[in-house]
């Protein structure tokens, strides 16, 4: 398993690909803060608000207008978890909250942007645009062929300014072309669509510092996850079930993306539902088409649904 994966409904992507025992790449921020001591400043979200010159602050500061956008300064397993916006003085004090920060309130497309570094250069970068229903949720993520040459720029300035020396996977989340998130990993949700050769590519990129994609060709792909209002009794769908949603035409990969054994409060999900699974496709309608089959794998759950 050359990919330290800490959750199993992604360890097919990554099965039966050599990687030298020595060799650890992670997909999880915790493995990555250890791992990465010089860099792991960038957890801090205050520190990167103010690296791009936002207004912002932790709670118990003053805001100089509203609305405001507040969330965990360092929150290595949240998607979002406790974040809100605040409209103004009155609300600012009613939600104060420790180890919470203000910023401004980002408006514009929500872009998940992985980038693969050489000694603080970007040499490949891929985004996935992030089409929202609200409360940290999204209908889909379109995984796009086409770069983004203004978000690249912005990137590769930020990076020059911040990353000097540093080898490896970067994932960064933006809004209206700001950064708000940024990890030292790569986004894994939906890694089989970008291609053959690529997990290869990420394995020699960690072990030999060089990235080399050899005969890329990007198709765009769409990333499709089913929510529910949270309750207790949520079971996975019997493997013959999963089998023939992943036999479905144009389906890349099925996730069923929760643990039957935990609790559901150990599951960091977004602020409006809890997430029973993931389909990965090539083509939105055929995505949709196998997120209605996996719905019927949950007969009483109350389905969000955009």
């Amino acid at each position: 398993m050359p990919i330290c994966e800490r959750d199993p409904w992604r360890d097919q992507y990554f099965e039966n690909i050599p990687c030298p025992e020595d060799v650890l790449i992670p997909t999880d921020d915790t493995d990555a803060w250890s791992w990465y001591p010089a860099y792991n400043w960038i957890y801090d979200k205050l520190k990167i608000a103010a690296s791009q010159g936002f207004a912002c602050g932790p709670h118990g500061t003053t805001p100089p207008s509203y609305p405001i956008f507040s969330k965990p300064i360092v929150n290595l397993k949240g998607m979002g978890t406790g974040s809100c916006t605040i409209r103004s003085a009155q609300e600012m004090e009613s939600r104060y909250t420790p180890g919470h920060f203000w910023l401004p309130l980002l408006k514009g497309t929500h872009i998940s942007s992985d980038c693969a570094l050489e000694n603080g250069e970007i040499k490949w970068t891929r985004h996935a645009t992030g089409i929202s229903i609200g409360d940290g949720m999204f209908a889909h993520w379109i995984l796009e062929a086409e770069p983004n040459p203004p978000l690249e720029t912005y990137l590769t300035h930020w990076v020059h300014a911040n990353m000097a020396g540093y080898t490896g996977m970067m994932n960064f989340e933006t809004i209206g072309g700001k950064i708000i998130e940024v990890h030292l990993r790569f986004a894994d949700q939906w890694c089989d669509l970008n291609g053959p050769g690529w997990i290869e590519a990420v394995i020699r990129l960690y072990a030999k510092g060089v990235w080399q994609l050899q005969n890329e060709h990007r198709h765009t792909g769409y990333s499709l996850p089913l929510f529910a209002h949270p309750q207790h009794g949520f079971r996975h769908p019997p493997p013959k079930q999963q089998a023939l949603i992943r036999a479905m035409p144009h389906v890349s990969s099925l996730q069923i993306t929760f643990h039957e054994s935990k609790k559901l409060d150990e599951h960091p999900m977004p602020p409006g539902g809890f997430r029973l699974g993931l389909v990965n496709a090539w083509n939105l309608e055929a995505g949709r088409a196998a997120v209605d089959q996996l719905a019927k794998c949950f007969p009483d759950a109350n389905l969000i649904r955009p």
